[in-house]
């Protein structure tokens, strides 16, 4: 199994004037996983921390240079090196900050890339197929250049290899039609050529990949028609041949592309089974759509697909563990895993223990009672044209007789299925097959992005629970749309909508708890040291009434039921603040009552929590109120109807400080304790002093 996972936009991207070219040249890493060095299409390198989006530096040649080969960072000597105008070699370090006064040698032929990798000293590929390394060449920029090439064969696609102890550098050229690859090996200095297959229409590969297994050199290479090849080249034992060799190749996939061929489309391999390719339609989606889908290529499986907003550029790059794409204005970061390919695991013959929360689906036989292809092909078969009812009971049956593995490989497929069709037709929407294919625990987001969306536009909000429950990669985007689609829908919609027994047993057990003693310390309302130095103490007949009006919950059981979803629900305080200022005064005033109101419960001693209960932590609860007031404080301070709301806020806030520098006093004493070396002379019985201050 392979998933996608929720990405990120790196950084933005600026349109050339060609609209056909890609305003990025190339993606390097600069010596670990979470830094990547981005070449534009023009002008400008930039350094970029991938786990922060943040540019940690940014080199540009003057107006009226190119810059002619994507940057590369020297894994030896801490450096950067880039071309520019063809002939220019430009090397830099990072602390330097004009990149014309950097070292420049300008050597005797057009440069084609310089390549990089740990391990190996970087390389330098001129247009015309002669490798030179990088430090023999700046020590003699103007030594002559052969040329390799035939006057009209052009370089296509390049890459290096460095291995254990041996370099490679791999090449494709294109000359009226025919393709070759050029394999230069380093150590010893041999040169190989070979001729790769035509396709029958004459097209030529799209874009190529290559990578070392077992000894061999994998090139992985996609064709307009959707056909994706493989061609292997002995790593060791490599005996000279005189001569250009014949170059088998054998069919890894075959990617469904719809009506025409693909236009920018990518492949690139992820390991030995899994295949990750840009720039394809999803089989479930409607035409026009662009995706990002790894396929396994030992069953022909879709493993994940993600939509791509905007024009693909046909470019994909993967570094361990994540895959950046260009499209549109951005350059997108999607982590991905791939799961160990098999039969047995694809047959479901092995134990699952992937599921959330350890949780476990009965074990059935898988096949021929199991999801079988044809059964799961019939049912997405059934899913574009039949009607609701009878689309449930199919689904039901798939996934009732399935085991794990079997609705692994078809759970994502049938829910995708789904979402498409209930997005094109209005009329079609199946609550109950999305809420299975939910509890099967075998989607995420990442899998389905649409669900989430399209149950808050149906109102389902059983279902809205389910995804907010097990999805683990939510947008904070789409948690702010939960949120304000909850916070704003009336008590009286929602009453009657069946929610996930827990949940509801929580706040029947929170709002039927009687007030009593607080745990520690007094009301927040009622601290003596309370900010607000006007605050004049109100009769205890007063004090009464207004305790009994912050007892009552201020939304109805099932709304507030949905809220606690939102609370435990996964963000970063980065990315969810913005989206937070979405929601109008009224309805942040509404939620921090309920929070107040949540707050004040859990610190009351007569109320003890059922073990087992899904609810939301005291932390959970105080972050939230935090991150409101964060995003909506200057609003408030200025809404009459926030003031007492907001003094009590500060007063539990307070108290929350003064529990956890109390907590850290312990901490400390504690700490001294355990850092105390017990006296050998102590009897059994014995009394002893301890001085901690």
């Amino acid at each position: 199994m392979a998933a996608l996972y929720e990405g990120f936009t790196l950084c933005g991207l600026v349109q050339t004037q060609n609209a056909s070219d890609s305003p990025i040249q190339g993606i390097e890493l600069d010596g670990d996983s979470d830094h990547a060095v981005v070449t534009d299409s023009t002008r400008s390198v930039t350094l970029y921390k991938v786990s922060d989006q943040k540019p940690l530096g940014s080199w540009t040649v003057k107006q009226g240079q190119l810059l002619t080969c994507p940057a590369v960072f020297n894994f030896q000597t801490k450096e950067y090196v880039v071309v520019s105008d063809n002939k220019v070699i430009r090397v830099w370090k990072d602390e330097d900050l004009n990149l014309d006064k950097a070292f420049k040698a300008t050597v005797t032929a057009d440069v084609w890339r310089v390549h990089s990798a740990p391990g190996g000293e970087p390389v330098v590929l001129f247009q015309r197929g002669a490798v030179r390394f990088l430090d023999s060449l700046l020590s003699a920029p103007q030594q002559p250049v052969e040329d390799v090439l035939s006057e009209e064969e052009v370089i296509r696609w390049s890459t290096n290899i460095v291995a254990e102890e041996q370099h490679f550098v791999l090449f494709t050229t294109e000359q009226k039609g025919e393709c070759c690859l050029y394999v230069q090996r380093l150590n010893p200095n041999t040169l190989q050529k070979y001729r790769l297959e035509r396709e029958d229409s004459g097209a030529s590969p799209l874009s190529f990949s290559a990578s070392l297994q077992d000894k061999h050199l994998n090139l992985l290479y996609l064709y307009p028609n959707g056909c994706v090849y493989q061609s292997v080249v002995a790593a060791r034992g490599y005996v000279g041949l005189e001569g250009v060799q014949a170059l088998p190749r054998s069919l890894r996939l075959m990617v469904p592309v719809g009506e025409g061929e693909l236009g920018a489309a990518s492949a690139v391999a992820l390991d030995e089974a899994h295949v990750a390719v840009v720039g394809v339609p999803h089989p479930s989606a409607r035409t026009g759509k662009d995706f990002l889908c790894i396929w396994n290529t030992n069953f022909q499986t879709l493993q994940a697909g993600k939509e791509m907003a905007g024009r693909i550029h046909g470019q994909v790059w993967c570094y361990l563990g994540k895959l950046f794409v260009s499209h549109g204005k951005a350059l997108s970061v999607i982590p991905y895993e791939c799961q160990k390919s098999s039969l047995a695991s694809a047959l479901g013959k092995l134990r699952h223990t992937g599921l959330a929360g350890n949780a476990a689906l009965p074990q059935q036989n898988s096949h021929p009672s199991g999801v079988t292809p044809y059964s799961l092909y019939s049912a997405l078969l059934l899913i574009q044209t039949g009607p609701v009812d009878e689309v449930q009971r199919e689904v039901e049956a798939l996934v009732s007789r399935g085991d794990a593995q079997d609705l692994q490989l078809s759970v994502g497929q049938l829910a995708c299925h789904l979402v498409a069709r209930s997005q094109a037709e209005t009329a079609f929407y199946t609550p109950v097959a999305l809420a299975q294919l939910v509890q099967t625990q075998f989607l995420c987001h990442s899998v389905c992005p649409g669900l989430l969306l399209l149950s808050l536009e149906h109102k389902d909000y059983f279902l809205c629970q389910l995804c907010l429950q097990l999805f683990p990669d939510i947008p904070e985007v789409v948690t702010c749309a939960c949120l304000k689609t909850f916070i704003s829908v009336p008590d009286g919609d929602v009453e009657m909508v069946s929610l996930e027994p827990d949940s509801v047993s929580f706040m029947e057990g929170l709002v039927g708890a009687r007030g009593g003693q607080q745990n520690g310390f007094s009301p927040p309302l009622f601290e003596e040291d309370s900010c607000d130095t006007n605050h004049q103490p109100k009769p205890p007949q007063d004090k009464k009434n207004h305790t009994l009006q912050l007892e009552a919950c201020p939304v109805g059981l099932h709304k507030a039921v949905l809220l606690n979803e939102v609370l435990q629900t996964p963000y970063s305080d980065n990315f969810l603040l913005p989206h937070l200022k979405d929601l109008d005064t009224q309805q942040v005033i509404l939620f921090l009552q309920y929070l107040q109101f949540v707050y004040l419960k859990y610190s009351q001693d007569v109320y003890t929590q059922t073990p087992g209960l899904r609810s939301p932590t005291m932390t959970q609860i105080i972050d939230w109120v935090c991150l409101l007031l964060d995003a909506h404080f200057t609003v408030l301070v200025m809404a009459p109807d926030a003031k007492g709301l907001l003094s009590n806020l500060q007063s539990f806030v307070k108290s929350q400080v003064k529990l956890f520098s109390e907590l850290g006093k312990i901490e400390s004493s504690l700490q001294e304790l355990h850092k105390m070396k017990l006296s050998k002379d102590i009897s059994q019985y014995s009394i002893e002093v301890i001085e901690l201050f």
